[in-house]
């Protein structure tokens, strides 16, 4: 499913974004991410490690978990089922669960 924008800007003029409406859902608004796979992420708001502000007007916005992905994918000949797809704040893509025939979720 794709989503149109009215143009209400020239940079909207043609604009056509994914919407999220593909994404697994568990009888909820939205599918909640699976808990062991997430980690907090530190957010540094233009800040250096000694706590100066370096790059002005930063900070803000909503907070986001790291979601840790499996990107050497070595379980190429293991069976796996896909579990959920889900939002990964991120990323520019979703990302899915698999359950594999050996362990019920990573």
């Amino acid at each position: 499913m794709t989503k149109k924008f009215r143009p209400t800007t020239p940079g909207q003029r043609w604009l056509v974004l994914p919407s999220n409406n593909e994404l697994t859902r568990e009888g909820r608004k939205t599918s909640k991410p699976h808990k062991p796979l997430l980690a907090s992420k530190k957010r540094t708001n233009g800040r250096n490690h000694h706590g100066h502000v370096t790059c002005r007007h930063r900070g803000g916005g909503h907070k986001r978990f790291y979601r840790s992905i499996d990107f050497i994918r070595d379980k190429g000949n293991i069976p796996a089922k896909v579990a959920s797809i889900e939002y990964a704040p991120n990323q520019t893509a979703q990302i899915a669960l698999f359950n594999h025939a050996y362990r019920e979720k990573p």
